[in-house]
């Protein structure tokens, strides 16, 4: 039996992984909704302040009432490690426990989230029983998407969000700057205002830009599924996996009606069964106890 989920009575935690743009955020909401639960985030470039475009942070509107920690908290220029998020995440994780709610952690950190599970510091599997749902879809589907939200990041303002924390010679190896889409922009940003560049020439760089930053966004996608498929295979944690690539190939109702049939029921139920095992364990317990009471035994003196 895995380690991670051995033992009685343990608080219970659910976390949700998967590449960018599979649909974590949607089904962390919809399972927040109907438990109730709350939502820790575990993005690594989501957790920071600013640039809610670029990091493609859950609008209001998309968290439907539902409370997000470590969202939006931490300072742009900070350097948030993964023990940092450790040490954040156990304290959310109490505090969404302590108001009667189940803690959700969704993000595609999966480094952060090994972090947590494995630290012999926080003895989290000794503490937290974990149900681990992937959303999972097939790369070429996945590919196309990404590339559409690109695009669609660049419409809804993209540069000019970059353009607001840019300074030349910045470094992108700290804080929020990090983020796929901010290095991407230098050079056009850099180039954009000169005098001796026409039109044309600062169209040929941003097109550029855009497209490096769907390069490297297929990139970490690969990366992501190659941690979660070894933390799976290798540290052998039970997770489920959640084939979500028929809702992508489709739009509008049709792609609700797939999610609704193919991503959240599946997931309903998975968590509705996670949820249940410690009554079914405390029958069980009882059970025995009723077929085999216990006797104090005589020690003789």
């Amino acid at each position: 039996m895995n380690s991670i989920n051995n033992g009685l009575n343990k608080k219970k935690v659910v976390f949700i992984m998967g590449a960018t743009g599979t649909g974590k955020s949607r089904l962390s909401v919809d399972l927040a909704t109907h438990f109730p639960g709350e939502i820790i985030n575990c993005d690594k470039m989501q957790v920071y302040k600013g640039l809610d475009i670029v990091t493609n942070k859950i609008t209001d509107p998309e968290k439907q009432g539902v409370p997000h920690h470590l969202l939006g908290e931490i300072e742009p220029e900070a350097d948030f490690t993964a023990e940092d998020f450790c040490c954040q995440a156990v304290y959310y994780i109490e505090y969404v426990l302590n108001s009667g709610h189940i803690p959700i952690i969704v993000g595609g950190s999966n480094t952060y989230i090994e972090a947590l599970v494995e630290n012999p510091v926080f003895k989290f599997k000794s503490k937290y029983k974990c149900c681990f749902l992937w959303v999972d879809v097939a790369l070429p589907v996945l590919h196309s998407s990404v590339s559409k939200r690109v695009d669609h990041m660049v419409h809804a303002g993209l540069v000019d969000e970059v353009r607001g924390i840019f300074v030349p010679d910045a470094d992108y190896t700290k804080g929020i700057r990090r983020s796929i889409g901010v290095p991407e922009m230098d050079m056009y940003l850099r180039e954009e205002n000169k005098s001796n560049i026409n039109e044309a020439a600062k169209q040929i760089l941003l097109e550029s830009a855009i497209e490096e930053i769907k390069l490297n966004t297929c990139k970490l996608v690969c990366c992501q599924l190659e941690k979660i498929r070894r933390l799976r295979n290798k540290k052998m944690w039970p997770i489920h996996q959640i084939d979500a690539t028929n809702v992508h190939k489709k739009s509008g109702k049709e792609a609700d009606d797939a999610w609704n049939e193919m991503v959240l029921k599946p997931c309903l139920e998975i968590v509705e069964e996670f949820l249940k095992d410690d009554e079914k364990n405390v029958e069980a317990e009882t059970n025995i106890r009723t077929m085999f009471p216990f006797k104090k035994l005589q020690v003789a003196i």
